[in-house]
């Protein structure tokens, strides 16, 4: 060890021979991933494994009493060297990077960032589903559906981190190292980055609609147009988007949990309190007039309830923003807090599903319980409780535009830094996300018929939710063949890929039959 020079940089350690040992061949260090999220052995540690032997004079004074408590010290430091090393050296672009940025978070955060994303105005049309369904596969398919993301959800924060310490904070890092890279990017890229810019073009149209019609309930004109009102949400949510990284928006993710569990107890409570509307009808598609109109209605329902469920492609991002050792892998804080999230998450989404149909039946409008509350009971329903729900409503949207529409600028930044090597200058982080802000509001103002294509978009997602992580943890973790959990795995997947095809057509179907009022540029 003595004829070895040990040089540490940020691309790690790199071990180099003096000059008369140049003949043997170097072993050098393997290059820098600087697209994968990943950890690798701290040059700190290598330097404490690495220490030369004491002399014999050094090793007597070592054991004297004196040096007692100095032994105690280098032993403890070596420790925690060995554990730090092992799980805590990131690549240096991950720093520079807004989902990892930031590596203080916790449970609450935890908490809070899954339930800003894990419920919203999605949850406000699953009565949809139940108008196909009927009541009692409705409640059975709605029950399936939550034991199996939550199923799907261990899996994928059991997989953030490898054995090998390496964490994976971003889904489509880790569907490239389990389906390969380039079927993994094909695979993933689609449905999370359309995730993401999708939900946050919805946000705009509903919140922008909601500050319309907040605005009439105060002041009992309108004189802004919807595109107006599209503009000043664009431009508050741009604003907050400035926020540097994913854990300086737990703040705001916490207001956005507080607001939709708000609006979505007032808005089932009101509506099952009130009187029903008259000619209500509980039979499953009154208006089918073929079996096979039946059968892709009932497809489309389930994309229904796989749209509410959406969020697993921000999990991985959640946990990302965690610090991890040897003793508390970060996968212990993140499932107490997922936990807790879903406990009130199902608190929220199964009174609004069974509530909300229990009180509308069939003539639940298309655009769900928010739509159903100003048609059938902005008569009897006091303006200052119409006026709190409108407020809860635009506060949500503002809310969740921030944690949907942080993965899109991950991906922007890593472009960035991945062609120059060094941070993202301020002023392009904000140049960004202004962009991005003025992109997903000219999509709102010239697809405003997509809130109407929730089957659609949840058949999309539904392979991220349900199918992915399956196979992700049958391919990377590698159980026995043909043991119960790869079959368990296999066959939740074949079946989660399986019901995406069938979701997807059964989506198309509706709209070509049934139809949806397609209006470009031409916002309600």
């Amino acid at each position: 060890m003595g004829s070895e020079v040990v040089e540490v940089n940020m691309i790690g350690p790199v071990t180099t021979k003096r000059p008369e040992e140049a003949e043997t061949p170097a072993i050098s260090a393997p290059p820098l991933q600087l697209h994968c999220p990943s950890m690798s052995r701290s040059p700190l540690l290598d330097l404490a494994s690495k220490t030369p032997k004491l002399s014999p004079f050094a090793s007597r004074f070592m054991s004297t009493p004196i040096a007692s408590p100095m032994k105690k010290a280098i032993i403890s430091m070596q420790g925690y060297l060995e554990e730090v090393g092992h799980f805590t050296k990131l690549d240096p672009q991950d720093a520079w990077l807004p989902i990892t940025e930031s590596r203080n978070g916790n449970a609450y955060y935890s908490a809070f960032h899954t339930l800003c994303s894990g419920i919203g105005i999605q949850a406000l049309v699953l009565p949809l589903s139940f108008t196909s369904l009927g009541w009692t596969w409705g409640i059975l398919c709605l029950s399936l559906a939550f034991v199996w993301q939550m199923y799907t959800l261990w899996l994928l924060i059991q997989l953030h981190e490898s054995e090998s310490g390496t964490r994976y904070s971003r889904y489509l890092r880790l569907s490239m190292v389990a389906f390969g890279e380039k079927l993994g990017k094909l695979l993933a890229l689609f449905p999370t980055m359309y995730l993401s810019g999708g939900t946050c073009v919805t946000l705009i149209m509903i919140g922008g609609g909601t500050m319309k019609v907040l605005f009439h309930i105060i002041c009992g004109a309108n004189p802004l147009t919807t595109i107006e009102w599209y503009v000043i949400f664009t431009c508050c949510a741009t604003v907050l988007a400035q926020l540097p990284n994913l854990n300086s928006i737990a703040g705001v993710s916490l207001i956005g949990a507080i607001t939709a569990i708000s609006y979505g107890m007032l808005i089932w409570i009101v509506s099952i309190s009130k009187s029903r509307p008259m000619g209500i009808s509980y039979d499953p598609v009154p208006h089918a007039k073929s079996h096979a109109e039946r059968v892709f209605t009932i497809f489309n329902a389930l994309g229904i309830i796989a749209f509410a469920f959406r969020g697993h492609n921000l999990v991985l991002e959640i946990q990302g923003t965690m610090p991890s050792s040897a003793k508390r892998p970060s996968r212990v804080p993140m499932w107490k807090g997922v936990k807790f999230a879903y406990i009130i998450i199902a608190m929220c989404l199964f009174p609004i599903a069974i509530g909300g149909y229990w009180a509308y039946g069939n003539l639940i409008p298309n655009g769900g319980m928010l739509n159903a509350l100003s048609k059938y009971h902005a008569e009897d329903t006091s303006k200052w409780l119409l006026g709190l729900t409108s407020l809860l409503v635009v506060v949500n949207c503002l809310s969740s535009f921030q944690i949907y529409a942080m993965p899109v600028f991950d991906n922007l930044e890593l472009r960035y830094t991945s062609k120059v090597n060094k941070p993202c200058p301020w002023w392009l982080r904000v140049g960004f996300r202004a962009a991005f802000g003025c992109l997903a509001f000219f999509i709102a103002v010239a697809l405003p018929f997509l809130p109407s294509l929730a089957g659609l978009l949840g058949g999309i997602a539904l392979p991220i939710t349900l199918a992915y992580p399956c196979f992700m943890w049958t391919l990377i973790k590698k159980p026995q063949k043909y043991s119960g959990i790869w079959y368990l795995n296999w066959g939740l997947g074949a079946l989660g890929m399986i019901l995406s095809i069938l979701v997807v057509t059964g989506a198309i179907w509706v709209i070509v039959t049934i139809g949806i009022e397609i209006h470009f540029f031409k916002p309600q």
